[in-house]
């Protein structure tokens, strides 16, 4: 009798991955149905209707519903650029015009650079001598420094963090910046919006009429514990990218240097800092980039970073 070997079933997830671009509109939509009831919980429903009250519930409502659209405006404003910003490509037949291996500020040879190629198309990186050049066989295209392959978008990103369901893009070079704001701003707006509906949720509990209608109270409390969920959520996910700015690294990279002690990249905490924001710091708190950053720092363009000159020849 035939005994056949052991059924191995190769389950590539990121095959499965590529079904998220069908999920485009769709997470747009529910991100701003979240803003929506949110909205109608805090300003339609209780803080609205509290301006008439007179007194010191007036003055609360006034504070509570201009923090409430300013955070509002800055959060949306961060989120649709992340969304529509791209993350950063590979330019066309880009490639690398310095020796970064043997620390020559000298470019590649005609030669060099096309056994180079040969080598990485042929899967030999060892056999290159200059393992800094990377090459994307997906792609058929060289790889820039801190760059990766994306299986969902299908493309290589620049200083790619991770692709985010949420934003329906990439995270990368270009957007890291806006990603951060939009998680920042989306923890100050829920904690807000959890703080100031706290007293209309414990009045489910207390023995005492609450003025509205049951859609109103209904959505009242839903609101109050949906965000206080994201609060603490995005906390945790906030809290964890601000550890990874400070080490100039991001989560792929964090994840590959876990056997590497010494990263060529951090710079310390201040410049690391200024290679996500820029050293502008009028342009710190929005998204959005001066000028002169953006001419003086190419970092801020994806494709060259500084690195630790007692590093670079390692």
């Amino acid at each position: 009798m035939h005994r056949s070997g052991p059924v191995v079933m190769a389950w590539n997830v990121f095959k499965f991955c590529t079904a998220l671009r069908a999920f485009g509109s769709l997470m747009i939509l529910l991100v701003l149905g979240i803003v929506g009831v949110s909205y109608y919980a805090v300003v339609v429903a209780n803080y609205g209707p509290a301006l008439g009250a007179g007194g010191i519930d007036s003055l609360l409502a006034l504070a509570v519903l201009i923090l409430f659209h300013v955070l509002l405006g800055l959060l949306l404003w961060s989120y649709f650029s992340v969304v529509f910003t791209d993350p950063g490509s590979v330019p066309p037949n880009w490639k690398p015009t310095i020796d970064e291996e043997i620390g020559e500020n000298a470019p590649l040879t005609n030669l060099d650079f096309s056994n180079h190629i040969l080598n990485l198309q042929q899967g030999h990186l060892a056999e290159t001598g200059n393992p800094t050049i990377r090459y994307c066989r997906k792609c058929n295209q060289l790889k820039p420094p801190r760059c990766h392959h994306c299986s969902v978008c299908g493309r290589c990103v620049l200083k790619m963090d991770h692709h985010c369901v949420w934003v329906v893009n990439c995270v990368g070079a270009l957007n890291y910046k806006f990603f951060l704001l939009f998680l920042f701003y989306t923890f100050l707006e829920t904690t807000l919006v959890t703080l100031s509906l706290f007293p209309h949720f414990i009045a489910f509990f207390k023995d005492v009429e609450i003025p509205g209608t049951p859609g109103t109270l209904a959505t009242t409390f839903l609101t109050f514990v949906l965000n206080l969920a994201f609060a603490l959520s995005v906390l945790g996910f906030l809290i964890m990218h601000v550890s990874l700015v400070a080490k100039n690294t991001t989560t792929i990279e964090a994840y590959e240097k876990k056997t590497t002690p010494r990263w060529k990249y951090d710079l310390g905490r201040k410049k690391n800092f200024e290679q996500v924001f820029g050293a502008d710091k009028r342009y710190w708190f929005i998204p959005l980039y001066s000028e002169e950053d953006l001419r003086r720092m190419p970092a801020l363009q994806g494709l060259e970073y500084p690195t630790k000159p007692d590093l670079d020849a390692q």
